[in-house]
């Protein structure tokens, strides 16, 4: 019987541990498709799912990993066939489905878009689902009339992976692109991939706030929430848009209906979990083609399955940077 490795995360007490195991095709979850997975990546919600008190994670033992890139290798929909070259992120994925972070997966048909004409595996995977939400920012900015012609685009949590992935993606839109960031041994790094100027978040969330501040931004995406969030939507310009996607900073946003009634000011939540199958296969298309960095290389590290745990650890201390894909495809 063929076996295959998966990184599984295990409930003990009051910890969660993770380990490297063997399983076949018995193990695996229910689902219209099966897939060899060719690569993963590492998101801030993998290692939530490796804390028990965070509840990202419905019920373990668990394969985490909320995204994948591979080879359809059997399938019960007639719409993927073997051989077709697939991305899956987010859905349940990793959350109540096994995920990911192993070398076969089987997944629902409905989770599934195809790898667009102008991506590999390993790139959509150097996207995965931070990227993803960074290329839904700037959709959704985008749409709601956001031009480079109107001002300076300000990128919160810079150097993590959505905010390096909307740095240099609207870097490449022709954006005049403000890095926030809250490691200023960081800046060359930002620089690099696109960033004009790189702030501290000293300069950009100070202790004592106003509800309205200066007009700097004419908006801002924000995977951070709390604070910052609060800070930022008071300096946005008139009419502007701020997109937030997270809440590393927290879930509470101490701030005033002010920016929004004096200045006009829209927040728009950006959902990648749940988005809609035809905006997330345009903005798929999209990341394939208008929205694919230069600089792709420089936001990207990779490691391997057995390297996993640590990272996983890393990445809940803010100790990584970009984006971390796991090669599975050895």
């Amino acid at each position: 019987m063929l076996t295959f490795r998966a990184l599984q995360a295990i409930k003990e007490e009051d910890q969660v541990k993770t380990k490297v195991i063997k399983r076949n095709f018995e193990d695996l979850p229910q689902g219209d498709v099966t897939i060899k997975v060719a690569y993963s990546s590492v998101n801030y919600k993998d290692g939530l799912a490796t804390i028990p008190k965070s509840k990202v994670v419905k019920d373990y033992p668990i394969v985490p990993g909320i995204d994948l890139s591979g080879t359809v290798v059997e399938s019960k929909d007639d719409r993927f066939q073997e051989g077709d070259e697939v991305i899956v992120t987010s859905y349940e994925l990793g959350v109540a489905h096994d995920g990911g972070f192993s070398e076969y997966a089987r997944v629902k048909g409905d989770w599934i878009v195809p790898l667009p004409k102008g991506l590999t595996l390993k790139e959509a995977m150097v996207f995965g689902t931070a990227g993803f939400t960074a290329a839904l920012s700037v959709h959704r900015l985008e749409q709601n009339g956001l031009t480079p012609e109107d001002g300076p685009v300000l990128v919160q949590g810079a150097t993590g992976g959505v905010g390096s992935m909307a740095v240099a993606m609207l870097a490449k839109r022709g954006y005049q692109v403000v890095a926030a960031t809250g490691k200023e041994s960081e800046s060359d790094y930002l620089q690099s991939i696109g960033a004009h100027e790189v702030l501290s978040r000293e300069d950009v969330t100070p202790e004592k706030m106003k509800p309205l501040q200066s007009q700097k931004w004419a908006a801002a995406v924000d995977p951070v929430g709390g604070k910052p969030l609060a800070s930022v939507l008071g300096s946005v310009q008139y009419g502007g848009s701020v997109a937030v996607s997270g809440l590393t900073a927290g879930v509470e946003i101490p701030t005033t209906v002010m920016p929004f009634i004096l200045r006009g000011v829209d927040l728009l939540g950006i959902d990648s979990v749940y988005c809609p199958m035809n905006i997330r296969r345009e903005v798929w298309d999209r990341i394939a083609n208008d929205l694919k960095p230069e600089a792709l290389n420089s936001i990207e590290q990779e490691i391997s399955l057995e390297e996993l745990p640590q990272t996983l650890r890393d990445i809940l201390q803010s100790k990584v940077r970009g984006r971390t894909i796991v090669d599975l495809s050895k």
